[in-house]
């Protein structure tokens, strides 16, 4: 009996938290979850938290939507997932100077608000993703993928194949 005195309580706090906070936590453990991490820098990656704003190198908006994935430097191997896609309201997705491989997800050409594409000095392999060329505030810096393939996107992008300063 006791329980049904708490259920109205339970179906306000679970109508309080936003959908989106669960579906961009999904994502970003999906990521987790693909690569390896030997530093633990995903270490506060809790897929048990509703909100993934508190997770270190995520940053999120006034909504609690993410905007930004800063992973630069951070050592990981894997391959990136079609679920990053999810994130309607990335700006930032920082992942240089890792191991990362496999192809980039056609997915990633429907971050409409991405603005910033960093995968210097990855071993990323296969085409670029035409659906990129949608994006036209992208700039992006894929050097140092040695066996990533065009399509050249340049006059659709900014796209910068100089060095890192």
């Amino acid at each position: 009996m006791g329980i049904w005195i708490l259920f109205p309580l339970f179906v306000v706090v679970i109508a309080l938290v936003p959908a989106t906070a669960n579906l961009e936590g999904d994502a970003l453990y999906a990521l987790r979850r693909s690569v390896k991490d030997p530093d633990n820098v995903l270490q506060s990656w809790d897929p048990t938290l509703v909100d993934p704003c508190t997770w270190f190198h995520v940053t999120c908006d006034s909504d609690n939507r993410v905007t930004r994935l800063d992973l630069g430097n951070a050592k990981l191997s894997g391959n990136l997932v079609p679920e990053l896609g999810k994130l309607e309201r990335l700006q930032y997705l920082e992942l240089y100077m890792n191991k990362l491989e496999g192809a980039i997800p056609d997915e990633l050409g429907g971050l409409k608000s991405l603005v910033s594409l960093d995968f210097y000095h990855n071993n990323f392999t296969g085409p670029i993703p035409p659906s990129l060329s949608k994006l036209s505030n992208l700039r992006f810096l894929f050097t140092n993928n040695p066996r990533l393939e065009g399509p050249e996107l340049m006059g659709f992008v900014r796209y910068d194949a100089g060095r890192c300063n």
